[in-house]
């Protein structure tokens, strides 16, 4: 059984004041840097086989405490990059609604559109799946760390899961959280979810429940698509 820990890295100035950050390579804040070493605080007893990161400095900068704790190379793939914004790139969503008002309301009713110039999240899903597929097949066991963006991890949770890409939003995924997926064959069980426990000196708890609220079926055992 492989136990995959999917975690969002820890904060930007992006994400504490709710712009879409994207493809811009935003660096961690202290408070970011903070969350980055308490994770690796939790979670340094898990015998770890892998770290694998995205390309952006956010990423590996959550990733470097721990895997410095472990003696866990940290591997970078592109693939687990957050998705590309395009035109609304580094503006608030208040900025991005007076820039392009149709599209921006058509995109909040349907996320699968993408953003005017940007990536569209089914290409972010195939992309983030061949990524973790890789994974499986470089560790078939063990546990592997995967440290990534919010949209892409929530669009990478709807496609593991079954759950149609348009709702990727309404997963809510705060910074610094890990969810944790157990994959054994074509069988998937969630064992956490978007659980922040460490940032208050929490331990893992393996089979911890997933965390209120959580995606409709989210306690049980699923198959694989894809």
């Amino acid at each position: 059984m492989l136990s995959l820990y999917l975690l969002r890295h820890g904060q930007t100035a992006f994400s504490h004041h709710n712009r879409f950050c994207g493809r811009i390579d935003a660096p961690l804040t202290a408070e970011g840097r903070a969350m980055a070493a308490a994770f690796a605080d939790a979670y340094a007893g898990v015998p770890w086989d892998a770290i694998v990161t995205s390309s952006r400095t956010r990423t590996v900068d959550t990733a470097t405490p721990l895997a410095a704790r472990v003696g866990v190379e940290v591997r970078r793939d592109p693939r687990l990059d957050e998705i590309s914004y395009g035109d609304w790139q580094g503006l608030s969503k208040t900025e991005a609604a007076a820039r392009d008002p149709e599209h921006f309301a058509r995109w909040l009713q349907d996320p699968s559109i993408g953003a005017p110039g940007g990536e569209l999240p089914g290409d972010v899903a195939v992309r983030a799946l061949d990524a973790i597929e890789a994974v499986r097949d470089r560790h078939p066991h063990g546990h592997v760390l995967v440290v990534s963006h919010k949209a892409a991890l929530r669009i990478l949770f709807c496609r593991l899961l079954g759950f149609e890409i348009r709702r990727y939003r309404a997963v809510d995924w705060p910074v610094a959280a890990v969810t944790r997926i157990d994959l054994e064959g074509d069988a998937l069980s969630l064992r956490a979810f978007a659980d922040t426990s460490h940032l208050a000196g929490g331990r893992p708890a393996p089979l911890a429940a997933p965390a209120e609220p959580s995606p409709p079926g989210a306690d049980a055992a699923v198959a694989m698509t894809g």
